[in-house]
């Protein structure tokens, strides 16, 4: 049971009370128009989310899901490659692969950032290594760009899952443009979130955007007209609307987010936790504020206790679940992800958080460290 002094992990209802005025007024257009499916609030965000990444097309998808299948399929990648991806994801990452019927190969990470091991990248690429996925957790931004460097001369794809990181960059460049193509969520709790799923794939490829357009839409490219085998996935035209509202703000949502997770360093730095922080050449959109903590769970429960929601990404690694066994990967097979992942623990991180609730959030903390 939830009271209203507890601390929720994201509070999107705050979120919506200062946009719901513009919010309800562009999804009254689209009832209106009755234009509910690839109605112009589509394409205005499409041409509005590529001028803020910096790229020549993005297309709107129906999930962040798709993204990640649409472009995977897109490059060409089916039975017999191999794509090396890290193992602390969401699974989507993974199913991207084994959809297309490739190998998913599942690398450690590096113990501190928590993101891709560039090394332990390099020793996994093969002959039949045909892309990499890295993930920029927690809103960080991963090694890319070394992955990159590694890649071009050997023709291997670079595909970017930017879910958690939009507008975080790495070495002044933006998540998602450093690759071949970037894959976004718009999933509510996200950094920009619809009222849905939604989703987004941007490239400065244009003939690679053209292909992804074309599978996201039932593989044709004029009505009736199908060369291949494509699927359905839209980000439909209220999303749009909603996510349009919602686009001019993110950036300064993000430079909120970062101040408090100024905050927090400052609160909890020096509690006996690690902190996972962004590199030195980045710039993090924060959608996740984790530390590592003993005795994970205990504390978890402890803070619930005391009205604070929060969460674990993730609570088990993806080498290990159950359709993944086939894969050959045992316990202790990635030490590191599987350290992390056991001590993982996401304090509540919003814009609208005030320094009171982050405060309490220090003070539980320190408190159940203190009766260890």
């Amino acid at each position: 049971m939830t009271s209203s002094d507890d601390i929720p992990f994201v509070d999107l209802h705050a979120q919506y009370e200062s946009l719901q005025d513009d919010i309800s007024r562009a999804m009254q257009e689209v009832i209106s128009s009755s234009a509910f499916i690839r109605g112009p609030q589509l394409g205005q965000f499409e041409k509005d989310f590529a001028k803020a990444q910096g790229v020549s097309r993005a297309i709107g998808v129906a999930s962040g899901t798709d993204a990640l299948d649409l472009a995977v399929r897109a490059l060409g990648i089916g039975p017999g490659d191999e794509v090396i991806t890290v193992s602390n994801t969401w699974i989507s990452t993974v199913f991207a692969i084994s959809k297309v019927g490739a190998t998913p190969v599942i690398v450690d990470i590096d113990p501190d950032s928590h993101q891709i091991d560039v090394e332990a990248v390099r020793a996994a690429i093969s002959e039949r290594t045909r892309a990499i996925i890295p993930v920029h957790l927690f809103g960080h931004p991963a090694p890319v760009d070394q992955i990159v460097d590694i890649c071009r001369p050997l023709g291997i794809f670079v595909i970017e899952d930017v879910a958690q990181a939009p507008l975080a960059t790495l070495n002044g460049k933006l998540a998602g443009t450093i690759g071949d193509v970037g894959c976004f969520s718009f999933y509510p709790s996200k950094n920009l979130g619809c009222y849905g799923d939604g989703g987004a794939i941007i490239t400065d490829d244009e003939a690679l955007a053209e292909r992804m357009a074309v599978l996201a839409n039932y593989g044709q490219q004029t009505p009736f007209d199908h060369q291949e085998i494509g699927i359905n996935s839209r980000l439909d035209t209220l999303q749009a609307a909603v996510l349009s509202i919602k686009l001019p703000y993110l950036s300064g949502w993000n430079e909120s987010r970062r101040q408090k997770a100024a905050v927090y360093d400052r609160l909890i730095g020096n509690l006996p936790v690690k902190i996972v922080r962004p590199p030195d050449n980045g710039v993090s959109a924060y959608h996740l504020y984790v530390i590592e903590v003993d005795r994970r769970d205990d504390c978890r429960a402890f803070l619930d206790a005391r009205g604070i929601k929060t969460q674990i990404h993730y609570p088990a690694p993806v080498h290990l679940q159950a359709c993944y066994t086939d894969l050959g990967y045992r316990a202790g097979s990635l030490p590191v992800v599987e350290r992390a992942m056991s001590r993982v623990l996401s304090l509540p991180i919003y814009p609208e958080i005030t320094d009171d609730q982050q405060q309490r959030v220090a003070d539980a903390l320190a408190d159940f460290l203190n009766d260890q």
